[in-house]
């Protein structure tokens, strides 16, 4: 499943092909949605944006499209009139003159008011969105020593969307790699120094990710291209200490650490 980098890069993608145009069609596979077709057809989509791992459709008549591509969804960019070929089911289809975006696959779709999307029951259970500016090291913190979250060992608990969205597999990896923690320390029992190097880390590398990862060249230091200093590198030196990287199964899911110098 995508990690909340690749969701936001194509929610962009999606935007930038259809915002501020007025729709020429709209289409739903489901009944429930259908009644909205014609309504929808000479309006405009304000913004696609993300939240987690669900795509919020905002449009011009106070309604927001809510759509989860779960394991199987997958949006795509195409010309109007025009599908790809694909074994895949259309569920989406939003067109204007110069641009289409189609929804595949996905069964996790929902028409709601603007004003009450936030109300969702998916968006109820889940935590900030990493990729959120307005989120910062602070808060991070004060969730991590949350009793919530706090007993939680950090290899479960970063995978745990309630704690902080749109993290994954490669994310958390990356992240106790970063901060230099292991995946069976627990929130309560760090110190303020690894507290603060965690949450940093928790922002930092989802947002690197976002910016850079696929790119390259990049001009400033900031901007450095996303690598990956341990998912996926399994028998490969660690980056910091030298020493090998170590593949293992941490909650259900292939995790990769330093046995040297994550503690």
């Amino acid at each position: 499943m995508p990690e909340g980098p690749e969701i936001r890069r194509a929610a962009d993608a999606l935007a930038k092909a259809v915002v501020g145009e007025p729709l020429t069609r709209a289409w739903f596979a489901f009944d429930a949605l259908k009644r909205y077709e014609q309504p929808l057809r000479g309006r405009r989509i304000e913004s696609i944006t993300p939240h987690g791992k669900a795509l919020l459709t905002r449009f011009d008549n106070g309604l927001t499209l809510y759509s989860h591509n779960q394991l199987y969804g997958v949006w795509r960019v195409a010309a109007p009139g025009r599908e790809p070929a694909t074994g895949r089911s259309l569920r989406v289809a939003l067109e204007t003159a110069r641009k289409a975006i189609l929804l595949y696959s996905a069964t996790d779709i929902a028409m709601w008011p603007s004003e009450q999307v936030h109300e969702h029951p998916f968006l109820q259970r889940i935590g900030p969105d990493v990729l959120d500016p307005a989120l910062d090291a602070a808060t991070v913190a004060a969730r991590l020593r949350d009793k919530r979250f706090a007993r939680r060992r950090l290899g479960a608990l970063l995978l745990d969307q309630a704690f902080v969205a749109g993290l994954g597999n490669y994310l958390r990896v990356e992240i106790l790699w970063d901060a230099g923690l292991g995946p069976q320390r627990r929130p309560c029992d760090l110190d303020d120094t690894e507290t603060a190097a965690l949450a940093e880390a928790i922002l930092d590398l989802p947002r690197r990710s976002y910016r850079t990862r696929g790119k390259r060249g990049a001009g400033h230091l900031q901007d450095t291209p996303f690598r990956f200093s341990a998912y996926e590198r399994g028998g490969e030196e660690c980056p910091r200490c030298l020493a090998p990287i170590e593949k293992s199964m941490v909650a259900s899911r292939p995790f990769y650490a330093c046995p040297r110098c994550q503690s």
